[in-house]
């Protein structure tokens, strides 16, 4: 690529060439010095769309779009990554032309659109392979996870880039290099790499029919999530087809945090892009045995002895945001006050119960909760259709309990019980086998008439 090469880029060809809109007439070199560093010449567009990306956060929410040390720690991880350049040509483009030059099988035009749209499907499919391997494989995990650890999710997050990365991508797209010309690639290479930088915002939502084929800022969002639903989803870089094709797409639904699962807390440059080497290094020699260390670099970053090649699952921390804890510890105060006043069997204690239910309802609605035992998730879901919930005619019909009469369910001895007879807890709810007398944080009276009602 070609620093110097057509630095007159237009504004309209500059945002066209931000969203991958741009022609193949337009973009067509015969040789490799033709074609533009279009990334350099973006560097106008990045700043100006985190500009507008301020300015919109601030209008529809009434703060900034994320944090300052966070956004200088992505801009200085972008410069970073980018001083390689000065010194050499990209191992991406010199392993590509060596291949080309020695190994080929055939020429492709390099001015034929067929050529430009096969190209265009090429380096988004080897990048989906990188990209997923990269999540995959512990030692490229080192340098991709340079890119994950900002615990915002802005246009600035998208400049968090690794100095590491470029030294096994090149992998998945030496292919290419049997058939694709190298000016076709180069161009392909660097609008790919720009495509992405505008789907790193909260401030766009969901894009309707458009989610189903391309890579959008909500599919995106989900990849760079903590929650478990999260974890190694979405890997597209334009095309969202790939995931769909190869098991890898999730939707997203619950509120996303973002970051590493076990976040690094520092904005010190070296450690945001070295920090896991040094991760794996002491892993390595801790591990026994030859197949074992092996296993340290070549399986998941989750990987252990015993473990599947991914790790478990349920070793993921669970990802809360500050608001959900927050709501979380006023749940937890309320629900303690609310005991307090069963205990004390105040006249105002079925009150206070029974909004506290409420709130329970209201936070599980919007995620915020969830149930100890995931199985009773189905007794506080509102189905319209079937009107299995209704609050109103519940919150009235509480009023006639007396505080001494409420009956409170201790589910992990039901569960216990439940094993030991070998039948469903909610049939032993029903046959009164179990009554506990006694306040429960886990699931109030009027829980359990919801579930009766349910049932």
């Amino acid at each position: 690529m070609n620093p110097e090469a057509q630095l007159d880029v237009s504004v309209s060809q500059g945002i066209r060439m931000m969203f991958y809109m741009v022609k193949p007439n337009e973009t067509s070199f015969q040789t490799l010095e033709e074609v533009p560093d279009y990334v350099k010449q973006a560097t106008p567009f990045f700043i100006s769309l985190m500009l507008l990306e301020l300015a919109i956060s601030w209008i529809l929410k009434g703060k900034p779009s994320g944090h300052l040390d966070d956004a200088l720690t992505s801009i200085s991880a972008g410069i970073f990554s980018r001083l390689p350049s000065l010194f050499s040509r990209s191992i991406e483009l010199t392993t590509y032309i060596y291949i080309w030059e020695n190994y080929r099988l055939i020429s492709l035009p390099w001015h034929s659109p067929w050529t430009w749209y096969l190209t265009f499907l090429g380096v988004d499919f080897g990048y989906y392979w990188f990209h997923r391997m990269a999540h995959e494989v512990n030692i490229m995990w080192a340098g991709h996870q340079t890119h994950h650890s900002s615990e915002d999710y802005n246009l600035s997050t998208a400049l968090r880039q690794s100095v590491l990365q470029i030294y096994t991508s090149w992998i998945f797209y030496s292919p290419l290099a049997l058939f694709i010309p190298p000016s076709v690639y180069a161009v392909h290479l660097q609008f790919n790499l720009l495509y992405q930088f505008w789907i790193h915002t909260e401030v766009i939502d969901n894009l309707g029919p458009l989610e189903l084929i391309i890579n959008t800022p909500s599919h995106h969002r989900v990849h760079h999530g903590r929650n478990r639903y999260c974890i190694d989803k979405n890997y597209a870089g334009v095309l969202i087809i790939w995931d769909r094709i190869f098991g890898t797409f999730e939707a997203e639904n619950e509120k996303v945090v973002y970051g590493l699962t076990h976040p690094i807390n520092t904005f010190e440059p070296f450690k945001v892009q070295f920090h896991h080497l040094v991760y794996i290094w002491t892993t390595f020699w801790a591990t026994p045995g030859f197949f074992n260390k092996f296993s340290v670099i070549f399986k998941g970053p989750g990987w252990g002895p015993g473990k599947p090649r991914l790790g478990l699952s349920e070793e993921i921390p669970e990802a809360v945001s500050q608001v959900t804890l927050l709501l979380r510890v006023c749940f937890i105060i309320l629900t303690l006050t609310s005991i307090g006043f069963l205990l004390d069997q105040r006249p105002k204690a079925a009150v206070l119960e029974t909004f506290r239910c409420l709130v329970f309802l209201v936070l599980y609605k919007f995620g915020h909760l969830k149930p100890f035992i995931p199985s009773l998730s189905f007794a506080f879901e509102m189905h319209s259709d079937t009107q299995c919930l209704h609050l109103p005619g519940l919150v009235m019909s509480s009023w006639h309990y007396q505080p001494e009469s409420w009956k409170v369910l201790e589910l992990n001895q039901v569960g216990n019980i439940a094993d030991q007879k070998n039948i469903p807890w909610l049939t032993l709810l029903q046959q009164r086998e179990i009554n506990i007398e006694a306040a429960s944080i886990r699931l109030s009276y009027l829980q359990i008439l919801i579930v009766k009602q349910k049932g």
